[in-house]
């Protein structure tokens, strides 16, 4: 390695180096991939008085939805609020003309929920977190 490049952890990353690594590898996937690019995805829960209190965030990329984050605060898990922002989601994917979706969830997380939805598990990474299991899922979604 040249020495007039220095290798570095960074302790407390400031928010546009991090967004140079993602956009660099953005361009870089993108000119792989006919220019294709992440097309983010927010769907929102919000109360009277319009505050976001929950939501799922996506994004739709190379045929697929991936979701990335599902959060409810506990008070209102089990009510079909999760189950309106999956199914807003992948509405929207397929509208973007995206037929799978794919997503992660750990042991401690929804796996349950996830799967009552009509996701399969492909994979399962145990011991992450210690003395648990990542598990990552699709779903073929209905294109009408």
């Amino acid at each position: 390695m040249s020495s007039e490049y220095v290798v570095a952890v960074e302790s407390k990353p400031e928010p546009g180096d991090m967004a140079a690594i993602v956009r660099g590898l953005t361009e870089f996937n993108a000119s792989k991939a006919a220019g294709d690019t992440p097309n983010y995805l927010l769907v929102t829960l919000r109360d009277a008085e319009g505050t976001v209190v929950g939501g799922l965030l996506g994004a739709t990329y190379l045929g697929w939805l991936q979701v990335q984050a599902l959060w409810l605060p506990e008070a209102l898990r089990g009510g079909g609020h999760g189950r309106a922002l999956m199914a807003q989601a992948e509405q929207e994917a397929i509208r973007r003309g995206c037929p799978r979706a794919f997503l992660e969830t750990l042991s401690f997380q929804a796996l349950p929920f996830y799967e009552k939805l009509g996701y399969k598990v492909f994979s399962k990474l145990p011991d992450f977190p210690p003395g648990g299991a990542r598990y990552a899922l699709t779903k073929e979604l209905a294109c009408e």
